[in-house]
């Protein structure tokens, strides 16, 4: 699930740390501030008042990114992911004409198709979520050659962090480690309940019984409402995500950003955050996150640039995520590798499936998060 597009928070607080465009160390320690953020965008928008930044790849092509990536330059991919990397499980997205979750929400009797993500209304009607909640739960789908293949950067020591807004929790599944995973918009994974005197903890397992009991979760101490903590509009982000992008996004080698629209803030602002000469790859199936230079002159967009006579850095790969990965993955000399990981893995999980009943779903049968979390040490 998530983006194109999760429910983000969308806080004051929240917006201002991770869409400042510019911090105060590089406003300068002197001088009219106003006049050195004006200096500070047009340098870094526009190309102005500045050495132009180092070119790190060889060509503008996927084989270009694959050659750098092989480099000894290229240590740490931080990867931005979403519901694009989850739509051939059988996830839809969000906002896709037709076919996405805001066109498909009549049944539910909504004022507007975000209000089913919105903490205002849920905490008024929590019914409609709730019974969306049992068509997307986790543990109904397989993750995808996506997910496989950031397994494959985690394995070979590659994938610094996985920035995810899915709260499918299919990175979990597909063997991330917890420690390398940032679930910027949440996670089903736990819940608590939204009373603020109480906060009682609840785990998956809890969930799920609820959920597929058609029952509204309460809790058990006070009989509040109990939310997965996934992040609801209105809500805060996770600190976590706040937290190590400080430092992850100065560290990163190459940015892989799949299936997303980067519509969602603060998310989508994150690939600005990168140095200026980190490569920046785009898998979608449209080009996302750019902006024309009035817009990022006054700090709204993301500022891809594929196809300028400036570009120098940034590659979109148009198409399905999946295609995209193999692709790579080809260039790279890992094709076979990967294959053989999705078929082990996805054997893997219809045996597991067939052992404990769980039964079909929409992706294939499914593997249950707590086994996950066990075979997986996950938390």
């Amino acid at each position: 699930m998530a983006e194109p597009d999760a429910p983000g928070a969308r806080g004051d607080e929240a917006e201002r740390d991770a869409e400042s465009p510019a911090s105060d160390t590089e406003l300068g320690a002197s001088g009219d501030p106003e006049m050195e953020l004006l200096r500070s965008l047009l340098s870094r928008t526009l190309g102005l008042g500045g050495e132009k930044p180092e070119k790190v790849l060889d060509e503008l092509t996927l084989e270009g990114v694959s050659r750098f990536l092989q480099s000894e330059k290229c240590k740490n991919v931080v990867c931005m992911v979403g519901a694009g990397i989850s739509t051939s499980a059988g996830i839809p997205d969000f906002r896709s004409p037709g076919t996405g979750l805001y066109a498909n929400l009549q049944s539910y009797h909504l004022p507007y198709p975000e209000a089913i993500f919105e903490i205002s209304f849920f905490k008024q009607h929590p019914e409609p979520f709730f019974a969306l909640a049992q068509e997307l739960y986790p543990g109904q789908f397989k993750p995808t050659v996506c997910h496989y293949f950031m397994r494959l950067l985690q394995e070979k020591g590659l994938l610094l962090r996985c920035y995810t807004q899915n709260i499918d929790t299919l990175e979990r599944v597909a063997g991330l480690d917890p420690e390398l995973l940032v679930e910027a918009h949440g996670t089903f994974f736990t819940s608590h309940c939204l009373r603020p005197s109480c906060r009682q903890p609840y785990d998956l397992q809890w969930m799920k019984e609820r959920i597929f009991s058609s029952l509204v979760p309460k809790c058990e101490k006070c009989q509040g409402v109990v939310k997965p903590d996934i992040v609801f509009f209105g809500e805060s982000l996770p600190s976590r995500f706040f937290t190590l992008l400080q430092s992850d996004f100065q560290k990163v080698d190459l940015l892989l950003i799949m299936g997303t629209s980067l519509q969602v803030q603060p998310f989508a602002s994150l690939v600005s955050r990168v140095p200026t000469n980190t490569p920046r790859l785009l898998i979608n199936k449209e080009k996302t996150g750019q902006s024309d230079a009035f817009m990022s002159l006054m700090g709204f967009g993301c500022g891809m640039d594929f196809d300028s006579d400036k570009a120098y850095r940034d590659v979109a790969w148009l198409g399905e995520c999946d295609a995209g990965c193999l692709a790579l993955a080809e260039l790279l000399g890992w094709k076979k590798e990967l294959e053989e990981l999705v078929r082990r893995e996805h054997a893997a999980i219809d045996a597991k499936t067939a052992r404990g009943g769980e039964g079909k779903a929409r992706g294939g049968e499914g593997k249950t998060l707590e086994d996950t979390g066990e075979r997986r040490g996950g938390q």
